[in-house]
């Protein structure tokens, strides 16, 4: 049995459908269907059931899909292991997201396919929280406060974040002096969030209330300068900002804790090892570039840049 074959069953099974399986591996549609038929007709077995409405998978299919996951898997890790030290090979399939990907973690994407040109990258940008399994990616990079979930992270890096608004703003409405206060205030934010301050301590947990909604940090900034409310927004989206005037750090005795910077993969026993190779760029690029991450505060109770760096390695 061809194993090409056999990861583009699990491909359509995992997609829904010839279509989606498609443009998942970055071929045609004539041969992912191709290859399922002969899959099919070498098993003796319909695995995949399709009609006008789409496709799905016959009994046959979901007992079968269960095997061919892990035996592509399987496969993947034998060919790794008998490669050329440090050589990476196949394809690799990142989510990233919109605000920080193109400017800070596409460079790296870049390093490590000019180091490894048997390897094929795939990147989509996206804020939205992509289904990895569903969707089919290796990994994801994730920014913010990890979620509960059944997907398995590691941190590479800290990321700081400040609460903000524009001189116009607090001109017009003032500013909040605790956490309580945020309520009293219009707030930018990406969705029905809750934001966490420090005091002393103790984490404060508040519930924002807004009119003006993004799901991309750069669009909150650029809300922030137009003076329509006060936002929670990473130092590296803002420093520009606060550097020029256009924007104000505001109740500084109740600094946001820091947030990570995390590499999600689906769970498994081992990670591939090209996800493990971008992981450990991803490490080395917080260690030569901090500035590039905001990470240039010192201040009491912020720890030196170094020890964030030992901390985002255990």
């Amino acid at each position: 049995m061809d194993i090409e074959d056999l990861q583009t069953f699990v491909a359509v099974a995992d997609a829904g459908g010839v279509s989606a399986a498609a443009r998942r591996l970055g071929v045609s549609k004539s041969i992912v269907s191709r290859r399922l038929l002969r899959i099919e007709a070498e098993l003796g077995a319909q695995l995949v059931a399709r009609s006008t409405r789409g496709s799905a998978l016959t009994e046959a299919g979901v007992t079968f899909r269960e095997h061919a996951a892990r035996a592509s898997a399987e496969i993947d890790t034998a060919r790794e292991s008998i490669l050329p030290t440090g050589d990476l090979r196949g394809r690799l399939r990142v989510a990233m997201p919109l605000t920080f990907g193109p400017t800070h973690f596409a460079p790296v994407l870049a390093q490590m396919a000019g180091e490894h040109p048997q390897l094929q990258i795939h990147t989509a940008y996206s804020d939205r929280f992509v289904d990895l399994i569903a969707e089919g990616f290796d990994c994801a990079i994730r920014v913010g406060y990890l979620q509960d979930s059944n997907l398995v992270a590691r941190r590479v890096g800290p990321i700081y974040g400040t609460l903000l608004a524009s001189p116009d703003y607090i001109d017009r409405h003032g500013v909040p002096q605790t956490p309580a206060h945020i309520v009293e205030h219009q707030s930018l934010m990406q969705g029905t969030e809750t934001w966490q301050f420090l005091d002393g301590d103790t984490i404060v947990t508040v519930q924002p209330q807004g009119r003006f909604k993004a799901d991309n940090a750069t669009a909150l900034a650029a809300a922030a300068v137009a003076g329509l409310g006060i936002a929670w927004l990473p130092d590296c989206i803002t420093h520009e900002y606060v550097t020029s005037g256009a924007l104000v750090a505001i109740m500084t005795r109740y600094p946001p804790p820091s947030a990570g910077i995390y590499v999600i993969r689906p769970p498994g026993q081992h990670p591939a090892r090209k996800v493990r190779v971008l992981t450990e760029m991803l490490i080395e690029s917080f260690e030569r570039n901090p500035q590039l991450w905001g990470l240039r505060r010192q201040g009491p109770g912020v720890p030196h840049a170094a020890t964030l760096f030992r901390a985002a390695k255990d």
